[in-house]
């Protein structure tokens, strides 16, 4: 396998890897509470997914008073 004669400066190397750019996240709304979530994703705030409940929400329950 063929070996580089010489080492590639930084500079070179750098300019290729000047399109390497991290994504900004697309968001979308909850149909239920219209709170900005990833798409494709249930809701973590209401549980609902494609307007049907998938996962209960998280409330406190009122604890046993004995």
């Amino acid at each position: 396998m063929p070996l580089p004669k010489r080492q590639h400066s930084r500079q070179r190397g750098r300019k290729r890897r000047t399109h390497w750019k991290a994504r900004v996240a697309s968001l979308s709304t909850c149909s239920q509470c219209q709170k900005p979530i990833m798409p494709h994703r249930i809701c973590p705030f209401c549980g609902y997914y494609r307007g049907s409940q998938v996962v209960a929400s998280k409330t406190k329950a009122p604890k046993d008073q004995n």
